[in-house]
């Protein structure tokens, strides 16, 4: 199993002498003391409405909010990303958890065909702040960038001093960077993954969600994310889940991630929500045993299936 020791952490050089080593604390609570970042997203009832929590092939009890503080609580996670709000409405009977507030938010009702992507800032920073010192334990933030969208440079300019903020105050921030717009004709095509992940660097995160790139050119898509591992550079990529998907492809895509891709962990979400409360806990401990512990994906199947535990 991967570990590191808080003297290897990497502290950036906005992160104030007094906030030092809370900075230090907290990235290795989200890492769980590997370096690598398991994160379970939580952040789609805005972004996605109620589509993903009831219906078809939906777990009945995804219906239910607190099933996402469940799964938080009982699973093995690094932290569970969600909205100030529905945060701040749970927090309190699940203080174990690690949160990353996600700063802003939009819904896919507009489509790209009706006006390109903005996000716009939920709240300030002062407001999380205060919920930190309120007890909450919050060791993060999270903001997403839209590269390509005509309001690309607002987005570019709310996260810069977003990050510059945090990193004063002790935080991580983790960016979510998906190239889309009108002028954007390919969204995974690997060279504009590769470049949102160099975008991240500049702006200072300390993690960059990214969608997996596809295949081209005889290029697997792990190994299309290996150039954008690189150009990350000190920002540890992750990749995004994205939908419900048979666990043993999964895991295996997600095993290639990062030791094909280079990729430093994953953000997982409706493949974990979706499902029962039992199954969704041995989701989160397949996915940690890969993320945080290299195991191969046959004894993180077993983990998923039952047949195995998988604890830190």
């Amino acid at each position: 199993m991967p570990t590191i020791t808080r003297d290897q952490v990497r502290v950036p050089a906005d992160v104030m002498p007094e906030a030092r080593e809370e900075y230090i604390e907290n990235y290795m609570k989200a890492t769980r003391g590997t370096g690598r970042l398991m994160l379970f997203a939580c952040d789609q009832k805005i972004e996605h409405l109620n589509k993903d929590f009831y219906g078809e092939g939906i777990d009945p009890s995804d219906a239910e909010p607190e099933h996402l503080f469940e799964i938080g609580s009982q699973g093995i996670c690094g932290v569970l990303a969600g909205q100030r709000g529905l945060i701040a409405r749970y927090a309190a009977d699940y203080p174990e958890i690690n949160y990353l507030v996600k700063m802003n938010s939009k819904t896919n009702l507009v489509k790209t065909s009706q006006d390109d992507p903005y996000s716009p800032q939920l709240t300030d920073l002062g407001a999380v702040l205060a919920m930190r010192e309120a007890g909450v334990n919050i060791v993060g933030l999270g903001y997403t960038i839209y590269l390509g969208s005509e309001y690309e440079s607002t987005m570019l300019a709310e996260a810069g001093d977003l990050i510059a903020q945090a990193h004063a105050n002790g935080l991580l921030v983790v960016l979510w960077i998906y190239p889309r717009g009108k002028a954007v004709t390919d969204e995974k095509a690997p060279d504009l993954i590769a470049g949102a992940a160099g975008v991240a660097l500049c702006l200072g995160a300390d993690f960059v969600k990214v969608n997996p790139p596809h295949e081209i050119d005889g290029q697997t898509s792990a190994e299309g994310l290996a150039i954008a591992s690189k150009a990350a550079g000190r920002c540890g990529l992750v990749c995004a889940g994205g939908s419900k998907a048979d666990a043993k492809d999964f895991l295996s895509q997600l095993h290639d991630q990062i030791h094909i891709g280079g990729a430093c962990g994953n953000a997982t979400g409706r493949n974990i929500h979706m499902r029962s409360l039992d199954e969704a806990v041995r989701l989160t401990k397949a996915i940690s045993a890969i993320t945080l512990a290299d195991y191969e994906v046959e004894d993180a199947l077993a983990v998923f299936n039952g047949e195995k535990d998988f604890s830190l």
